[in-house]
């Protein structure tokens, strides 16, 4: 920890000059180096001309993580002696010939000591996370062909999974036209599916699933815009507490965002149809979040509330499957205590923001119920974490907050602690132990 802080603090005492705001996605990295100044190894490794159209940029990223549980299901009578240490590392370089072609390249190390039972996202030794070539036909259009992370919109629905250790990847080719106002892409996607070991990550994975769509978003003004998409998502073999089948869904999705005064707004409306095994499939979700700035608690502060019912199946029973797939969502949509998912779900969650300095303060709290009580409760990965087993809604109470520090334009430092209180619906479930949760994270960009 000591060294990641002097490499930060010694590359920022080197830059004084130059501007870096590095993006979650690297390839959008926005680096301005003077460039009639003499320049450090570092600020070279950073603009490297090649010839007198070409650069090529080096740049990567180091993230360490430390995480344990206390009843991490809900009962004390799961072993408690799991705290595991995540190291993740990251390494890519940035060639941009003229204005017209791009080649991307990222190399992933996600390892981890200590945890008894892996998940798939957990360990990745050395892989490729991205890999991609672009073209740029004009100002307007470009293709990309490749692996790459991909985040549409709120990612609400598809996103690069930033929470867990392994971010998700998608083989992939993709049309995209931007102008001032519009950005319009379509692409055909195949997840990349992670394997623990050293370049076994599968290429163009058609047997397990796929994804296609088109997305717009729209700026109508400067303080309101519009997503509008269509996603069609192709699983074999998906399990819901209604039986395993072959899933085929087409997803219908608006999201209205912005603000007004000053209010800011984020809402989004999904409806899915398609088949599920002999099923047809009707599912639907509707998400509201406002946010107002308050001085109650800092200058900087703000307050703010979502809300979102998700459906879950009504009838195991019936040839009609109603549980909402989230498709590819955040490892960690309520925090990174990863337990609940956005299928069969109401919840309301207000939280407050503030921020002093470098510092800066989450602090929410979220209750979850069962929207239909014929449906299970889901992980975060969709998974089924808890079968419907008895009639009750409510899931539980969750409290959490983060605790940032940005260090400065490399270094960052995250504490975050959850408590989930469990309610009627996992205490018949025979799990009514309290859940404790937390995570340090200090992350090295440059």
């Amino acid at each position: 920890m000591g060294a990641l802080l002097i490499c930060g603090k010694t590359i920022q005492a080197q830059q004084k000059k130059a501007q870096y705001d590095f993006s979650l996605l690297r390839q959008n990295d926005q680096v301005r180096i003077p460039r009639e100044t003499s320049k450090s190894v570092y600020q070279k490794l950073k603009d490297l001309p090649l010839g007198e159209k070409s650069r090529i940029s080096f740049g990567g990223s180091y993230r360490f993580q430390t995480e344990g549980f206390i009843n991490e299901q809900f009962s004390s009578a799961v072993d408690q002696n799991d705290v595991w240490f995540l190291n993740r590392f990251q390494l890519h370089s940035h060639l941009k010939v003229g204005n017209q072609l791009e080649v991307f390249a990222e190399l992933n190390s996600s390892v981890i000591g200590s945890k008894q039972n892996l998940s798939p996202v957990d360990k990745d030794e050395l892989s490729v996370n991205q890999f991609f070539i672009r073209y740029h036909f004009n100002n307007r259009w470009s293709a990309l062909i490749g692996r790459e992370n991909m985040r549409l919109g709120s990612g609400r629905l598809v996103d690069i999974r930033e929470g867990p250790n392994v971010r998700l990847s998608f083989d992939m080719v993709k049309l995209d036209y931007t102008d001032p106002n519009t950005e319009l892409s379509a692409f055909y996607a195949v997840p990349v599916q992670p394997e623990s070991g050293i370049f076994d990550n599968a290429a163009l994975d058609f047997d397990t699933e796929s994804l296609a769509g088109l997305y717009w978003t729209q700026t109508w003004h400067s303080a309101m815009r519009t997503d509008a998409y269509l996603l069609y998502k192709d699983e074999k073999n998906k399990t819901w507490n209604a039986g395993t089948a072959d899933d085929q869904r087409v997803s219908l999705g608006f999201r209205h965002f912005g603000s007004w005064k000053e209010l800011s707004y984020n809402n989004e409306f999904v409806f899915q149809t398609g088949s599920f095994g002999d099923q047809n499939i009707s599912a639907w979700t509707a998400s509201f979040n406002v946010e107002l700035p308050s001085k109650l608690f800092g200058e900087n502060a703000v307050v703010g509330i979502k809300t979102e019912a998700i459906s879950g199946d009504t009838d195991a029973s019936d040839n009609r499957l109603n549980t909402f797939d989230g498709l590819y969502p955040r490892g960690a949509y309520f925090g990174r205590v990863a337990r609940i998912g956005p299928s069969n779900l109401f919840d309301v969650h207000p939280y407050i923001d503030t921020f002093v300095g470098p510092l800066s303060l989450e602090v929410d709290y979220v209750a979850f119920w069962r929207l239909s009580r014929q449906d299970g409760v889901y992980g975060p990965p969709l998974n089924l974490q808890y079968p419907a087993v008895n009639e009750q809604r409510f899931i539980g109470h969750q409290l959490g907050t983060i605790v940032g520090l940005e260090m400065n334009a490399f270094v960052n430092l995250e504490l975050e602690t959850n408590v989930i209180f469990p309610g009627d619906f996992l205490k018949d479930s025979g799990l009514g132990d309290t859940l404790f949760h937390a995570v340090f994270t200090a992350e090295l960009k440059f």
